[in-house]
């Protein structure tokens, strides 16, 4: 059944982004915003309806995408209800408008790719990324920044630090990116190149918070690496002295450098609870620069913050 409301169902959430990257276009404009417009910048216009509930379901997606390239390319929306000449014209040029949604990218006034159907938002950054990197055209620092962030959280360290190295072949001086880059060097096992980037960080910005940080970070990889190769004799020594918690605090290392997270800092967490002595306060510290190394948005430094400060102010 049709929906003829004169509402649009992406109102609700056009609200929320930059409309300056986002637009609305009809048959009174679509020389202007998209063909002539392309010939500078790649232009996606996203052919909807407001009976097609897949349209309804995709927007958000599509529109959330497109803010993140933060003006890379731009997302033009054509109503093809309300637009039936227009939609039947461009019908009659290829453009298979009998199933949408649709996006279009349109490239120096020509149809350059296209993406049928509702599909996630990994899906849609890489039809993006692939029409910047055929176009020609660079993301924004920030919006390369993001991707390469959201690579490293999702464990893809080898594209992250690509994206890492694009931004500093034009910023040499990004904190972000420097950080990047020896956080990446770390997810890789790559003690020495991690130590390498480390040392190449520029000395404008050697102080810089995510600098700091990313070197805190490596800090640790480094004593947890060395410690964890003494894993098992650590456990030994904890299972003969378990009220030990010098011995605690060095098999808790060991365990984040094996890779044992959680199991780590819910060592140190019992020693913060047995020990309110200056025991515990190094077992605290460690922990913190366990959050550190992790990141402090990692859901488990968030978990296990949360245990802290009930620890901490029960």
């Amino acid at each position: 059944m049709q929906n003829n409301s004169l509402i649009s169902p992406n109102a609700a959430v056009n609200s929320s982004h930059d409309t300056s990257y986002i637009f609305d276009v009809d048959h009174r404009n679509f020389m202007e915003s998209v063909i002539e417009a392309s010939q500078s910048q790649p232009i996606l216009v996203d052919f909807w309806a407001p009976w097609c509930q897949p349209c309804k379901q995709f927007t958000p997606v599509l529109e959330k995408t497109v803010t993140e390239a933060k003006g890379a390319v731009k997302l033009a929306k054509l109503d093809v209800e309300a637009n039936k000449s227009l939609a039947s014209q461009l019908a009659q040029l290829g453009l298979p408008l009998q199933s949408i949604p649709l996006v279009v990218a349109f490239w120096q006034g020509r149809v350059h790719n296209l993406l049928q159907g509702a599909h996630p938002q990994s899906a849609v950054r890489a039809f993006i990324d692939t029409l910047l990197k055929e176009t020609g055209v660079s993301l924004p620092t920030e919006a390369l920044l993001n991707d390469a962030d959201r690579a490293l959280k999702e464990a893809n360290p080898a594209e992250a630090l690509s994206l890492y190295a694009q931004i500093l072949e034009t910023d040499a001086n990004n904190p972000s990116a420097w950080a990047g880059v020896i956080r990446g060097m770390i997810a890789l096992n790559d003690l020495e190149g991690a130590q390498e980037a480390s040392q190449q960080v520029p000395p404008d910005i050697e102080n810089d918070a995510a600098i700091t940080q990313a070197r805190s970070s490596l800090a640790l990889y480094q004593e947890s690496q060395e410690a964890a190769v003494q894993l098992d004799t650590l456990q030994q020594e904890a299972e003969k002295d378990p009220s030990n918690p010098e011995v605690a605090i060095k098999l808790a290392i060991a365990r984040n450098g094996a890779g044992e997270h959680e199991a780590a800092a819910q060592l140190l967490l019992a020693i913060i609870t047995q020990h309110p002595d200056e025991h515990g306060q190094a077992a605290k510290a460690e922990l913190l620069r366990f959050f550190e190394a992790w990141g402090l948005t990692d859901p488990l430094t968030i978990k296990m913050r949360r245990q802290l400060s009930s620890l901490l102010f029960s």
